[in-house]
């Protein structure tokens, strides 16, 4: 999570007539131990470990993150989605998250779980067996990092995506594991990358790698960015593969609209900010 902001102190020192105490400085304003920031970007496409969330269209997305100087910290991000990606009847991501970071010199530790949520979304439309209610996904993580380099594991506590299998099999126990890469060029200048690796539980053909390479550039504090995005996820809609998702998809599972490869590769633009 984001640093906490320190207090500058200012001590003004006074004049004193003859035989007078000299005043004592002012007391240094002691730093607040509670952090609070917002975030914005826009996206020329929104891709969540890989694959393609809006169907090529730009995404809007936002959120706020707390953080207490203890390590402990949370917050909440949001996004537009199309249904066709595995949310029918839904438009909407909203995720809600907490943890406790450490840092031990140039390493650091982060533990913590989140919760995906698309409301007005039905996850029975995605197959007979599933549970009622809007799509949802709950996972567990921890991250350990080095400098520039993060390695992260998640792990779905319940059905991932509300996904079940088709004869029902439930799909908890999904594990996510990535490294990230960040480093600092200076000048504003910085570049990016990660490889991550989703291993999809009793659902054929879920399995996949996703990497990302990209650069970014600070602009008085707008962050531009460009990032190429791609994955081996099976997503060939001449074959009817997995990952080949609809525009767009109903409470009933009825698809509709254009189709399109969700794990193709992709070149992404971006603009975003913290406040």
């Amino acid at each position: 999570m984001k640093k906490a902001l320190i207090a500058t102190a200012l001590v003004t020192a006074f004049a004193a007539p003859a035989f007078a105490q000299t005043a004592a400085p002012a007391a240094a304003e002691e730093a607040s131990p509670h952090t609070l920031t917002t975030n914005v970007g826009l996206f020329s496409s929104y891709r969540f470990r890989g694959i393609d969330q809006t169907n090529g269209k730009p995404a809007l997305q936002g959120g706020f993150d707390y953080a207490h100087s203890s390590g402990f910290y949370a917050g909440n991000w949001n996004s537009n989605v199309s249904s066709g990606a595995g949310f029918p009847d839904g438009n909407l991501e909203m995720d809600f998250y907490a943890g406790y970071k450490t840092s031990f010199g140039d390493f650091g530790l982060d533990v913590g779980g989140i919760l995906y949520y698309y409301p007005g979304s039905e996850a029975k439309a995605l197959s007979a067996k599933a549970d009622s209610g809007s799509v949802n996904n709950k996972e567990l993580y921890v991250a350990g990092s080095w400098k520039f380099l993060t390695l992260k594991y998640s792990y779905s506590v319940d059905d991932y995506f509300s996904l079940r299998s088709s004869t029902g099999k439930e799909t908890d126990g999904t594990g996510y594991l990535e490294l990230n890469a960040n480093y600092d060029l200076g000048n504003g200048w910085g570049v990016n990358g990660h490889v991550g690796q989703l291993n999809l539980k009793n659902i054929d053909n879920g399995d996949y790698t996703d990497w990302k390479i990209g650069v970014t550039k600070d602009l008085s504090g707008w962050v531009v960015g460009l990032a190429y995005v791609d994955t081996n996820a099976e997503g060939s809609c001449s074959k009817g593969e997995f990952y080949c998702f609809y525009n767009t998809l109903n409470d009933d599972g009825v698809v509709s609209g254009s189709t399109k490869d969700a794990g193709r590769g992709i070149a992404v633009l971006s603009v975003s900010r913290t406040f």
